[in-house]
C-alpha cells in the first residue's frame, strides 16, 4: 500500500522554466516557485518566503514551458520526491524537489494601449 504523498503548493516563479527531454525522448520541465506568507510576531508583520522546485514531465512539461515565465503565478498540485547521491568526496547527499502532477497557471494582467488592465490568457 502507498503511503499518503500530496502536496497544493501556490506562488509565483522566480525565473524562466528549463525544458529538457530524457535520452528515451520523454519531455520534462523544471521552474522554481516562492510561496509568500506572513504572521504577527509581538504585534510586527512578518513576511516569510520559501522557494521549492518543481519538476514535471511529458504533455505538462511542454505546457508550462511554452506559457510559464518569470513572476507568474501558479498552483501546483503534486508529490514530494527525494533524490539521494553522492557527491565528490563520497558524502551522501539529498534534495526534495515537487513532482507536479496538476499545473494551474493563474491569470496574467497586462495593460494594453488605453491603460486598462485585461485579463491576457485564461488559466489552465
Amino acid at each position: 500500500m502507498n503511503s499518503l504523498n500530496s502536496i497544493l503548493l501556490e506562488g509565483n516563479l522566480v525565473r524562466d522554466p528549463e525544458s529538457g527531454e530524457t535520452p528515451k525522448g520523454t519531455k520534462f520541465c523544471r521552474f522554481s516557485i516562492a510561496s509568500n506568507r506572513f504572521y504577527k510576531q509581538e504585534g510586527n508583520r512578518v513576511d516569510e518566503v520559501s522557494y521549492f522546485d518543481v519538476e514535471v514531465w511529458s504533455k505538462l512539461a511542454e505546457n508550462c514551458y511554452t506559457n510559464l515565465e518569470k513572476g507568474r503565478g501558479v498552483r501546483v498540485v503534486g508529490r514530494l520526491k527525494q533524490d539521494r547521491w553522492q557527491d565528490e568526496e563520497g558524502r551522501g547527499r539529498t534534495k526534495v524537489k515537487i513532482v507536479g502532477e496538476h499545473v494551474e497557471f493563474k491569470p496574467q494582467f497586462r495593460k494594453n494601449e488605453e491603460e486598462k488592465i485585461e485579463e491576457a490568457e485564461p488559466a489552465f
